[in-house]
């Protein structure tokens, strides 16, 4: 019985797939852990496009870390968001969130990272960043069954520092809590020992756990987005742009690790503040369906007695 739970657990997490049109300009595709069950046709056409992206980006030049690193492993467990331009089907932005298994007592959680996020040039003054940081966090929050879910974030940019601080809660450092907590100090200490790889960290970096800081970050692959202070997109909050310029060797080549949670609290911030009116109509159709999943479904499921549920509860 515990086999097939955890099994069909499993299936539930890395099945999350959903399409749909925020708006008239641009399509939306989420993809959870997409090499755990895509087709292989299906699998190639979202890496393709999302090296197309990354080109756009990077005047021709793609990134060898994380989600595009040789041995494939970031699309197991990756949470890929997609935005093609509706017109043409260009891709046009894509955000990977790797999901980072950690300790918690005596059970397993992942923390999402907020990952790597590419945008095409000709497409930055779109308004996407409530598709590309928001709205993959709230589904799978939703998916969750709406418990409180921890997300990580390293950076260098200011801009990204703010928004984090100011969409999550629990966010520190940089946030609103003043001095870390022990779940800050114990999950950054086991994302920076067990998952360097997905955001391109080197084993040769330090980390200075009472500022929360990765020093000499860019030396794992993700060399091409080391950045100067004075190129990294600003926020329009100056003690975030203070922050960042304070506490990093933008010289060096420092990040900050940024831990938070996304709970009710956040969730419907989200909705009043980030997302546009027109998309809610959409939104609140795909959130109806996953609540459905989550929730509604397997309360049914259960209570109808006379029906078998593999291994959770076989025919009589």
């Amino acid at each position: 019985m515990a086999f097939g739970l955890t099994a069909m657990r499993a299936m539930w997490r890395e099945n999350l797939h959903i399409s749909f049109r925020p708006s008239d300009e641009f399509t939306v595709e989420i993809a959870a852990r997409p090499a755990a069950w895509m087709p292989p046709s299906s699998l190639a056409g979202l890496q393709h496009a999302c090296r197309t992206v990354v080109a756009a980006c990077l005047d021709g030049r793609q990134l060898d870390y994380g989600l595009f690193a040789a041995d494939g492993r970031a699309w197991h467990r990756s949470v890929v968001t997609l935005v093609r331009d509706t017109r043409t089907g260009t891709p046009i932005a894509f955000n990977a969130m790797p999901l980072l298994p950690v300790r918690q007592g005596a059970e397993t959680i992942d923390v999402l990272h907020l990952g790597l996020v590419m945008v095409d040039p000709g497409a930055r003054s779109a308004g996407l960043s409530w598709i590309l940081y928001g709205l993959t966090c709230f589904l799978l929050f939703v998916r969750g069954r709406f418990r409180p879910l921890w997300i990580s974030s390293v950076t260098q940019v200011p801009a990204v520092v703010g928004m984090v601080a100011e969409t999550f809660d629990r966010v520190w450092p940089g946030g609103r809590e003043p001095v870390p907590s022990f779940a800050h100090r114990y999950f950054a200490r086991q994302i920076l020992c067990d998952h360097r790889d997905a955001f391109g960290v080197g084993e040769g970096a330090g980390y200075d756990a009472d500022r929360g800081v990765i020093t000499n970050a860019y030396t794992g692959g993700s060399d091409n987005l080391k950045k100067r202070f004075d190129v990294a997109a600003k926020h329009r909050d100056a003690r975030y742009n203070d922050f960042c310029r304070d506490t990093l060797d933008y010289v060096r080549g420092d990040d900050v690790l940024q831990l938070g949670q996304l709970n009710f609290a956040t969730a419907q911030r989200f909705l009043r503040r980030s997302v546009p009116r027109a998309a809610l109509p959409q939104l609140l159709v795909q959130v109806a369906v996953l609540a459905a999943q989550a929730v509604v479904a397997p309360v049914v499921q259960w209570l109808a007695a006379d029906r078998s549920l593999g291994a959770l509860r076989p025919a009589r």
